[in-house]
């Protein structure tokens, strides 16, 4: 597969490569799985290339998101669409979850049907009253692109900080 949007994943394979301590590496799925995974969530439409692209290259394991305990990208979907459910939460557009953090209290997704390169955005599967909501009262843009986010979560690893 040609990679176009997420070149900077693909430089930079490993996290703290200089570290004797620890060493984080990127891990792919295969293409038939990305397959299965379109038809799954995308009634058999591709996938946005920069997504494709991601689970291609760190879909198994990727430095700078978090897959939670889910072994298999199925089963984070699966978990974070039930989440939805058992919270009354809705999403009237194909997605796919990238990122399931804080206890499995919130998501980054893309909606399938924005380009190539979509914006991601966060998702609180609980209200918090402390927050000004000015979207449906649970999701926020995040960054204006899926390889935007990457790489600032690259950048980040490079400054020694945490990619989050």
């Amino acid at each position: 597969m040609e990679i176009q949007y997420l070149t900077y994943l693909m430089e930079n394979p490993e996290a703290y490569p200089n570290s004797n301590n620890f060493k984080d590496t990127i891990m792919p799925i295969s293409l038939q799985e990305i397959e299965i995974l379109e038809q799954l969530y995308n009634h058999g439409n591709p996938f946005p290339k920069a997504l494709k692209e991601l689970l291609f290259l760190a879909g198994k394991s990727c430095y700078v998101l978090d897959y939670g305990i889910y072994n298999t990208q199925e089963k984070m979907q699966e978990f974070v669409r039930r989440q939805m459910l058992a919270n009354n939460r809705v999403i009237n557009r194909p997605f796919f979850a990238i990122d399931v953090y804080s206890g499995g209290d919130q998501f980054i997704f893309v909606n399938l049907d924005e380009g190539d390169n979509p914006p991601t955005y966060e998702g609180h599967f609980y209200h918090d009253p402390i927050k000004d909501y000015d979207q449906p009262s649970w999701i926020w843009t995040v960054t204006p692109t899926l390889s935007d986010l990457i790489s600032h979560g690259i950048d980040r690893i490079k400054q020694g900080m945490n990619p989050f």
